[in-house]
């Protein structure tokens, strides 16, 4: 054990390499962490002290910072933590040096480091949302919290589940029924040549996971109908729409009314694709029927093996709702209520449309009625 020395004074030189900092720590000195509290979560120096410059005069002395002292300082780089120098001196310490190279060199050294409310998996992880004051490490936790259920794991749910999954939304359910096929692979990231035939509820598990081990994605390999929507999405937190038919929207749009679990809806066609959310715990919010108060025809409407869709369009779309799925767990930004955002891929131009909540709506209004999700059926059918 070394003996303590803690009144050594420190080189001249303003700045000290992190080894030869540790040195000094190990042997009395006090190492401050000078960043702020969000930043701290993706690790710290062992044995530093967090205290922003602006709280010095109030919390030196508690910790047991004397003038003679040696007082270390840290930051991300180096830069903040050299000018918290001065900030110190002012106040009438004059044994203090800056560690060269902030944090950033002291663990690129393998020098100790220590993580405070995460694991050091989910500190390096997700080491960028840490430091970003509308995540931080509650936000972190929320997003470990949340449970999304996304419907269909194909073109807009392939972009939308990896962004989750990445983000460290804690659990993922895939609710589709359908196989990987070789014509998929144009805009179905999630999916590899080697799995064609696979399931796509488990060749999405298989990514999901070896992206983020942490999370917990769960399949369930059915379509959706009248019989199962409601048990299949009961105790999410958000719904992904990445249907690509009418009758699963009506009947998720109907679901997640009665259930009150937001939806964010996403859709393309050919060059062109639109994103909105319809959250049934607002008052103000639409629901999908106030877009498509009936499902069009086929003629109308109809899907990608028939139009054809540009295989990059399901990319730009999917990370749209991923963005709004991360924002609303987050409770950050504002939400798209009540706006259609409209994408372009030929122009590359973004449109948005007001989309208010119709008062003659046959979902969401006073006078609508709900007769079961077999009459929604009944009428897609029709």
């Amino acid at each position: 054990m070394q003996a303590s020395h803690p009144h050594r004074p420190l080189p001249a030189d303003d700045e000290i390499d992190p080894a030869r900092a540790l040195e000094f720590i190990e042997t009395g000195a006090l190492l401050l962490d000078v960043r702020e509290a969000d930043e701290r979560a993706a690790g710290t120096a062992r044995s530093s002290i967090g205290i922003p410059p602006e709280r010095f005069a109030e919390e030196l002395a508690a910790i047991g910072a004397t003038p003679a002292r040696a007082l270390i300082t840290i930051c991300a780089s180096g830069r903040r933590s050299l000018q918290a120098l001065d900030a110190l001196r002012d106040l009438g310490y004059h044994n203090v040096a800056s560690i060269r190279g902030g944090f950033q060199r002291w663990r690129s050294e393998g020098l100790p480091v220590e993580y405070d409310a995460l694991d050091a998996d989910s500190a390096e992880r997700y080491a960028r949302h840490l430091v970003l004051p509308e995540v931080g490490i509650a936000g972190q936790a929320r997003l470990a919290a949340a449970r999304v259920a996304l419907v269909g794991a194909g073109g807009l749910g392939s972009p939308a589940s990896l962004y989750l999954a990445a983000a460290g939304v804690g659990s993922l359910t895939l609710i589709d029924d359908d196989r990987v096929e070789r014509s998929n692979l144009q805009r179905q990231i999630l999916h590899v040549d080697a799995r064609v035939g696979m399931a796509k509820t488990e060749s999405a598990r298989i990514a999901l996971c070896a992206l983020n081990p942490a999370i917990r994605v769960e399949t369930r390999e059915q379509r959706i109908v009248a019989g199962n929507v409601e048990a299949l999405l009961s105790g999410h937190d958000i719904v992904v729409d990445g249907a690509d038919n009418f009758p699963t929207r009506y009947l998720l749009d109907a679901a997640c009314r009665r259930l009150r679990i937001p939806m964010v809806y996403g859709a393309v066609h050919r060059f062109s694709g639109q994103v909105s959310v319809f959250d049934p715990r607002r008052d103000d919010s639409p629901c999908y029927r106030c877009l498509f108060a009936e499902p069009p025809s086929a003629a109308e409407a109809p899907n990608c093996s028939e139009a054809g869709v540009l295989g990059v369009l399901p990319g730009i779309i999917g990370l749209l709702q991923a963005s709004e799925v991360i924002k609303l767990i987050l409770q950050v930004g504002r939400p798209l209520v009540g706006r259609l955002l409209c994408f372009d891929a030929l122009a590359a131009r973004f449109q948005e449309l007001a989309l208010p909540r119709d008062p003659a709506c046959p979902g969401c209004s006073s006078s609508a009625s709900f007769s079961g999700y077999q009459e929604i059926a009944r009428v897609c059918a029709s």
